[in-house]
């Protein structure tokens, strides 16, 4: 019994239900009951780590997510990361925090990551980082993707907070587990893109249409107005070269 993650839980949904938030989830039964496990999601909102979780628990499942470490420094967020055991990551030295994860995984723990590692502007697919399948070779386990969307229509990089009741439908789709094997780390990232990709698709194609006014929050590959892959990398580039000179 974890009081402070069931807590987070309980006015989660309380959130949820203020907002009229429609939460739905296709393939939990993807979602191992017991054993370590990397649960690896597509980034394109704030709130993610919190949708994504929600996949894991039909099968009774908490999740501990991988997140900057600026978010443990919080005077309020910090002390609720810490107490739902979630993992801190250093950018600049993110040995320990890799560490940390395998020790998890081998402890029968569902990991939380994102590959991407920020939030993509373009709601596509963004590069991936290695550390995703990494771990889960070093620590024997399988790989779970999971699909969001949805998400980016409450709060995402460049917009507002939409956070009152929005009724705002919310899609999560996990595929089957990909196994990774410790001479298979590239081809395990390949098949976790390609596997994510058309998690992401199919949700994309059975979501409600968008009204005219949030087209900014469609792919361009969709007709939206959200910028292309690459306008979004440019976008990216500039925001690090600024919070660099800061």
């Amino acid at each position: 019994m974890e009081p402070v993650y069931r807590s987070a839980i309980v006015a989660s949904r309380l959130m949820f239900a203020v907002q009229g938030l429609r939460v739905t989830v296709d393939g939990a039964e993807h979602v191992p009951r017991d054993g370590g496990a990397v649960l690896a999601a597509n980034h394109i909102g704030y709130l993610d780590f919190i949708f994504a979780g929600l996949a894991a628990r039909p099968a009774g499942r908490l999740v501990r997510f991988m997140a900057k470490q600026e978010v443990f420094a919080h005077p309020v967020a910090g002390p609720l990361m810490r107490g739902m055991r979630h993992i801190p990551v250093d950018r600049t030295a993110g040995a320990a925090s890799f560490r940390a994860a395998v020790r998890a995984l081998r402890d029968g723990e569902m990991v939380g990551v994102f590959p991407e590692a920020t939030i993509s502007r373009s709601f596509e697919l963004k590069e991936f980082k290695s550390g995703t399948v990494q771990m889960a070779a070093a620590a024997g386990v399988p790989i779970v993707p999971v699909a969001i969307w949805g998400s980016q229509r409450l709060w995402t990089k460049d917009h507002p907070k939409r956070l009152g009741r929005s009724g705002v439908p919310i899609a999560l789709r996990a595929g089957p587990p990909i196994e990774v094997g410790r001479r298979e780390v590239e081809l395990a990232g390949e098949r976790l893109r390609a596997e994510l990709t058309a998690l992401l698709h199919a949700a994309q194609q059975g979501y409600p249409p968008l009204p005219p006014s949030e087209a900014a929050f469609c792919p361009a590959r969709l007709g939206g107005r959200a910028p292309s892959p690459a306008e979004a990398a440019r976008l990216d580039e500039a925001e690090a070269e600024r919070r660099a000179a800061r």
